[in-house]
């Protein structure tokens, strides 16, 4: 049976979605996409127009106010109203122009067409695209089945570059993939990584992976009208657009219907990494939307209510937050007629309900029409403050979201379960489920014995006469852990690309490991955090106070980091903490109970454990490991130094809801060392040495060795994390010498592929080189741009030590592309990066950054025409078809060059050469 072309497929796939409703339509080109446009806009808003078209003059105004904007600014004009000034005699009419109905979805107009030509940089046709009143939202793009659909994704990029303009900035989410491989993802300014493509999935959490089904589920009209409208997030902090993933999406409107149409509880249960925030708050949102409704308040506990939660709340409702300590505004913010949407403590709540000073006000309300919201809900604090809170508001709902729900098995001894306060769980997605769809990641752990006895240390009968505490904290064991932390940690950590937390079972217990650590040779940089008692029981007339011990922990992370803060600043302390262990800035941090809930950094990939943990308490923990970063972090690594292994094992199969625990955990090292082995064996069958890589044939062969060496690196990768790891040839059957030389023949046929050696139809083309899997320092253009985003630009002292710090990463980089580069953005921090500063234009510095490179590749290559005595406009035609195709017609360059033969050889090499390079470095 034939294979079926792209074409059959894209024709197969818009017949489908004819018969689900939308309009065959044929749009050759830009032209034809703005005429569309015009007619379907003025469709849409026929009845507010009078039944008058657009005029030219009033057209031309409306794609005025449209055009030359950015992705973000383009998501929120299409979600706003456009004002068009009528000319109607003396008196001009205003029309507010509705771009999509999100109120009724049938009042709005479906059409599909394809193949459009647009004419940017280069010229490019376009698969599928879907449009909504004439607006360009989803864009489609499909690949023959046996094609990784990386490729498709990789088209997007091309064409967000080189021709995605006008009325193609209002793309709102993107497609990819095959008849039997489909994603979906968000436009953006700036970088999208190819791990923020989603697979749909059913209610159930079961993927929908074949096109049919996808385009009869996600692409149905009103679903998809939906999700535009109601589940994409404009992202204001980080100036971005957001789609949510089907199981929040679910989960969002199991709440709204229970609200709405019942007066009964419920919860989400969404495990721990998996965005509960986002779900949550876009449920509040549309909650407090809702005309039958009179508030939502979003409750969290007031440990929890930090920088971090303040920011991603404000990032989607702006000043939504009562951040503030003093219970009067939060009941100024109730009296306020237009704020529907409140975030405020638990704690504060109760208090304004119990207060007598706000009973008058506070009454006025309590007949309302309320939704809570609890985050976190499987804190044992929400069940006592719940009874005050209920008595008063008698018509309210309350729904909780929880990553580790309180059942019988995990309960103390007062707690209720969960369902005893919200009754029904709405929708579930557990960490089975996230570690499948690859948004969390797996966990490695790793247990420890750290002293021997004829006795079980977990079995309390029979060690009730030993001192367990002293037994934990001898100054023995303490050191012992604390060399075998300083001695693996940047194995663990990649050489410290990513950072930990350790925690410790008491505060004792971490100034005992802060001050052992301290009389290590290492270069780590160590902080720790801790509540004191302003009133704790003394330990001896001579015991220093704890909050004397944590002035001296603050006072030497003022030395490392050049801040001042104190105990009397300790919540900035504790905002400066966030930040710099999100960014990777610490290398351990030492707590007791801190950071081990609700805190989120994608470069946390460790936790050193030396505390009793189980159920809620454990799972929490670990999950600060795991969210997902690059293809080197491929799991959470989590060091016991004590037995927890039964622990975990009943806490994972609790949150997992299953009686398989390996979904969740890694293998042991000799697991991956026995794969290892038959990968390598695998490579050798194909090229017995690096040099028997030059001797392969055909692409066939060659897309075999790529496979098998790029196969046996991801396992490499994990193999690199554990301990017992050794770059030996007696223990892997290869020397890291050798592995080396087989890279450097991988990298060989990456770059041959790039350079356009491999032409035609060539296998290769379709192969993931996944080369960010060669190296370990993922320090590229991107990273580097989004620090200069982030720069404090109003605080001299950090900027000017924050862009030390960028230059220092430039020269240790090992990214091929950002060591192109570097030149070149070491001159846009001296010569553009003071004026931005000067006029305080962070926010459109990625746009300013590629002007800066397009106006040094102008010069660069004017300069080459004029030394080497060649055209420019022509040199100019070679480097843009070369940036295209990757293929360079020689003889064409050497029929526009006038000299001697072997001149004009040398002359045509050095134009190869030159146009090679250029493009590598300007990619």
């Amino acid at each position: 049976m034939e294979v079926e072309s792209e074409s059959q497929l894209e024709n197969k796939f818009i017949k489908q979605l004819v018969n689900q409703g939308y309009s065959r339509i044929k749009i050759e080109d830009e032209k034809d996409l703005e005429n569309n446009f015009r007619e379907q806009l003025y469709l849409h808003n026929k009845e507010k127009l009078d039944n008058i078209p657009f005029s030219d003059y009033e057209f031309n105004k409306i794609m005025t106010q449209l055009s030359g904007k950015s992705i973000f600014e383009s998501a929120k004009i299409l979600r706003d109203k456009c004002i068009l000034e009528r000319d109607e005699g003396n008196t001009p009419k205003k029309v507010y122009l509705e771009f999509i109905d999100s109120n009724n979805l049938n009042n709005n107009i479906f059409q599909v067409t394809n193949q459009i030509t647009m004419k940017g940089k280069y010229e490019n046709r376009y698969d599928v695209t879907l449009l909504i009143n004439g607006l360009p939202l989803i864009q489609v793009e499909l690949k023959k089945a046996g094609v990784d659909i990386k490729e498709a994704f990789n088209q997007v990029m091309r064409y967000r570059k080189h021709s995605y303009k006008g009325l193609f900035r209002y793309i709102q989410i993107f497609v990819i993939g095959s008849n039997k491989n489909v994603k979906y993802f968000a436009n953006r300014d700036g970088e999208i990584l190819f791990n923020s493509a989603f697979f749909w999935a059913n209610v159930d959490n079961k993927r929908i992976t074949n096109l049919d089904e996808f385009a009869d589920n996600f692409l149905e009209k009103n679903r998809i009208a939906k999700i535009i409208s109601e589940y994409m997030i404009i992202n204001e902090s980080d100036k971005n657009l957001m789609v949510m993933r089907p199981y929040q999406i679910y989960a969002v409107e199991s709440i709204l219907d229970r609200a709405i149409n019942t007066n009964s509880n419920g919860y989400v249960w969404h495990t721990t990494g998996s965005g509960k925030t986002l779900t949550s708050f876009k449920a509040s949102q549309l909650l407090a939307n809702n005309p039958k409704i009179d508030r939502v308040f979003f409750l969290v506990d007031r440990k929890d209510l930090d920088a971090q939660t303040i920011k991603e709340f404000n990032k989607f409702e702006k000043d939504s937050v009562d951040d503030t300590d003093n219970t009067k505004n939060l009941v100024k913010q109730i009296q306020e007629i237009d704020r529907k949407l409140i975030v405020t403590t638990i704690q504060k709540m109760s208090i304004a309900i119990k207060s007598e000073k706000y009973a008058e006000i506070m009454d006025k309300y309590k007949d309302d029409k309320v939704i809570f919201i609890i985050d976190e809900c499987h804190r044992s604090q929400f069940g006592e403050m719940h009874r005050v809170i209920k008595k008063h508001f008698v018509n309210a709902q309350y729904f909780g979201f929880t990553g580790t729900p309180i059942f019988k098995e995990n309960k103390g001894a007062k707690d209720m379960v969960t369902a005893d306060l919200f009754k029904k769980c709405l929708h579930t997605y557990l960490i089975k489920d996230a570690i499948r769809d690859g948004n969390v990641l797996g966990f490695l752990i790793q247990y420890f014995k750290t002293f021997e006895g004829n006795y079980d240390k977990n079995d309390d009968t029979k060690i009730y006469k030993i001192n367990k505490k002293e037994l934990w904290s001898t100054d023995e064991r303490i050191s012992l852990i604390c060399n075998d932390i300083v001695k693996n940690h940047n194995l663990k950590t990649r050489d410290k690309e990513y950072c930990s937390i350790f925690a410790v079972d008491s505060i004792p217990s971490l100034i005992k490991y802060y001050n052992k650590f301290k009389e290590f040779d290492h270069d780590l940089k160590i902080a720790g955090i801790y509540t004191y008692e302003a009133n704790e029981a003394s330990a001896g007339i001579n015991a220093e106070h704890s909050r004397d011990i944590l002035e001296r922990i603050i006072s030497d992370y003022n030395k490392i980091y050049n801040t001042n803060y104190s105990t009397d600043t300790f919540s900035n302390y504790f905002i400066d903490i966030s930040k710099r262990l999100k960014n990777g800035q610490i290398d351990i941090l030492l707590v007791v109970n801190m950071f081990l809930t609700g805190f989120d950094s994608k470069l946390l990939n460790t936790i050193y454990i030396d505390k009793d943990m189980k159920y809620h308490n454990l799972i929490q923990a670990f999950s600060r490991t795991n969210r997902v970063y690059s293809a080197n972090k491929p799991h959470g690594n989590v060091v016991c130094y004590r037995n927890l292994r039964e622990k975990t094992e009943n806490a994972i199969r609790l949150f997992s809801q299953t009686d398989d625990v390996d979904t969740v955990l890694m293998e042991s090292y000799e697991f991956y060392l026995d794969k290892f082995k038959e990968r390598l064996e695998k490579l050798h069958n194909i090229a017995n040495t690096p040099d028997d890589v030059d001797l392969i044939e055909g692409e066939s062969k060659t897309s075999e060795f790529v496979m098998a060496f790029k196969n046996l690196t991801k396992v490499l990768v994990t193999m690199k994390n554990f301990v017992e790891f050794e770059f030996e040839e007696d223990k892997l059957g290869i020397d890291e010498q050798t592995y080396q030389e087989y890279k450097t023949k991988y990298l060989m046929v990456y770059d041959d592929v790039t350079r356009g050696e491999y032409e035609g139809t060539s296998v290769l083309k379709d192969i993931d080189f996944s080369i960010e899997l060669m190296y370990t320092d993922k320090i590229n253009v991107d990273y580097i741009l989004n620090l200069l985003k982030n720069l404090d630009i109003d605080n001299t002292k950090n900027r000017d030590k924050e862009i030390k710090d960028i230059v220092d990463k430039l020269k240790k980089a090992d990214n091929e592309e950002l060591r192109l580069k570097v030149e070149l953005i070491q001159e846009f921090l001296e010569k553009e990066v003071p004026k931005i500063i000067e006029l305080n234009n962070q926010d459109d510095i990625e746009s300013l950054y590629y002007e800066f490179e397009d106006k040094k590749r102008t010069e660069e290559v004017e300069e080459f025409a004029k030394e080497n005595n060649i055209d420019t406009t022509k040199l100019w035609s070679y480097v843009e078809e070369y940036d295209y195709s990757k293929t360079l017609d020689k003889k064409a360059v050497g029929d526009s060059i006038s000299a001697p033969f072997l001149k004009k050889k040398r002359i045509i090499n050095k134009v190869s050469e030159f146009i090679q390079y250029q493009a590598k470095k300007y990619a």
